[in-house]
């Protein structure tokens, strides 16, 4: 116990259940993304896929995950 005082005392914490979770959902929609953009030759389709399994180790904050996969799942939809 005490060693996780003193990683929080440097600033790591552990994520939450709904950061882990949203990083699963969005890294399964990135996957299904990139797998059809590279079936069917459409590089905006692979790339955005790619961003979206990608971005949650860039994002720390859960809020931010969540508006940025939405925001990104949107921009898939609009593309399929």
């Amino acid at each position: 116990m005490n060693e996780l005082k003193q990683l929080e005392s440097l600033g790591l914490v552990l994520p939450t259940a709904a950061y882990l979770l949203g990083a699963i959902l969005f890294g399964i929609a990135g996957y299904v993304a990139w797998r059809r953009g590279r079936k069917t030759l459409n590089p905006t389709l692979k790339w955005t896929g790619l961003v979206l399994m990608l971005y949650p180790y860039a994002v720390a904050q859960t809020w931010l995950l969540f508006a940025l996969g939405i925001a990104l799942c949107g921009w898939v939809y609009w593309n399929w």
